[in-house]
């Protein structure tokens, strides 16, 4: 499969409030010559309206829900909008599904994070059985586990794992196959200061080393508790989020191709969470597309 680099975009890419920076800011990315923008599915109910907005606004650049929570889109409602963003921009598109977490998915009216797996088995279950079914090569899952890895072989086009290591890449290839895609989050802080980095990247750790599903997918790659405590080690940091200047970043990337992925969705983290790394970006690009 040929090596593609992607973005990812966060939660902020679906406010209404910077609806046209996130349009120009796609636009940026198509030029540049990144394959895809994986963008999060927020945690609102539906099927976000931003991912046409995103189509409509670019040519070329492919685009994934990364990811749309099982619990908080219906399968028909889903295939229906993926159906129809196929119609207008074929081939566009890729569906990324996830089972979500317990805290946020508990945190819902009537709602019980309960047998994620089988749950996530009824909702494919559903994508084919809807009026406009989603084909299995247009959908891929948020895969951590060995279980939802092979689902990911069995039932999808491949597994869009988030917050890994490199280490989690070389599992995640071997469980897989070879030809399934593997395209794995990473995260990266542009920055040479080591405590303006590392301030960076532990308030963005510190949120998701809290959500059970990430903390015991790196127990299972050996890390410890201590590793896990005050927003995670230094040791944790560096196999998670490659920092640094624009060399070193790049070294870090290229570790997760080396181990298996066959694309990058990469996400730069600043100060800011919420302003679009342009930047970043453009540097990254002139490095891993030129």
């Amino acid at each position: 499969m040929t090596r593609r680099v992607s973005v990812w975009g966060g939660a902020f890419w679906l406010s209404r409030k910077v609806r046209e920076q996130a349009l120009d800011a796609a636009r940026e990315l198509e030029e540049l010559g990144y394959s895809r923008l994986w963008t999060s599915g927020g945690f609102k109910d539906g099927f976000p309206s931003v991912y046409g907005e995103l189509l409509a606004a670019t040519t070329t650049l492919e685009l994934a829900s990364g990811i749309i929570s099982i619990w908080h889109a219906d399968p028909e409602t889903t295939a229906a909008a993926v159906a129809d963003l196929e119609s207008r921009y074929p081939g566009r598109f890729l569906l990324g599904v996830g089972t979500s977490h317990a805290p946020v998915v508990d945190a819902r009216e009537n709602t019980s994070y309960t047998k994620p797996y089988s749950r996530m088995v009824e909702y494919l279950d559903g994508l084919d059985a809807a009026s406009t079914s989603v084909p299995t090569d247009r959908r891929v899952l948020a895969a951590l586990g060995p279980r939802m890895l092979k689902l990911s072989a069995e039932r999808a086009a491949g597994a869009h794992p988030y917050f890994v290591p490199p280490a989690h890449t070389a599992v995640a290839r071997e469980t897989l196959g070879s030809e399934p895609l593997l395209a794995p989050e990473v995260a990266v802080v542009l920055e040479t200061d080591e405590t303006v980095a590392r301030g960076i990247a532990r308030e963005y750790m510190r949120g998701y080393l809290a959500l059970p599903n990430y903390s015991n997918n790196l127990r299972r790659l050996g890390y410890t508790d201590e590793d896990l405590a005050d927003g995670g080690s230094d040791g944790l940091m560096d196999a998670l989020i490659p920092w640094g200047d624009l060399d070193s970043v790049v070294a870090g990337i290229e570790k997760h191709y080396a181990a298996g992925a066959d694309e990058v969705a990469i996400q730069v983290l600043t100060a800011d969470p919420f302003t679009f790394p342009s930047e970043g970006y453009r540097q990254l690009a002139s490095a891993l597309l030129s």
